[in-house]
């Protein structure tokens, strides 16, 4: 081997080892700014709000008179529930439709 190409290998390894050690310590920075971000009062924020979406208010107010019922269809809508014999769905019928976009370059 030619000391030109020996000096070009010792040269390209010191490199790429650099590298690595600098990838390395870049991962801890990152973990000290986690541990920053997690000091501060929002965080969470997001999840606790999403959560709080989710829970059903039990004082639930709301504006004019109940809507109208019927407590003998009712009854009898729920024992078709539980007998597991409910009739299938008829009248309008919804549609999903799901289209694509997008355009393509040149």
């Amino acid at each position: 081997m030619t000391r030109g190409v020996a000096m070009k290998l010792r040269t390209g390894l010191l490199i790429a080892a650099l590298g690595g050690a600098g990838a390395l310590l870049i991962g801890c920075t990152a973990d000290g700014q986690l541990k920053d971000d997690m000091g501060s009062a929002d965080f969470g924020k997001a999840v606790r709000e999403d959560f709080a979406a989710q829970v059903a208010d039990p004082d639930a107010a709301y504006k004019g008179p109940p809507p109208p019922s019927n407590g003998e269809r009712a009854s009898v809508a729920t024992k078709r529930y539980t007998d597991d014999t409910a009739k299938a769905a008829s009248g309008s019928t919804t549609g999903v439709t799901v289209g694509g976009g997008g355009g393509g370059g040149p």
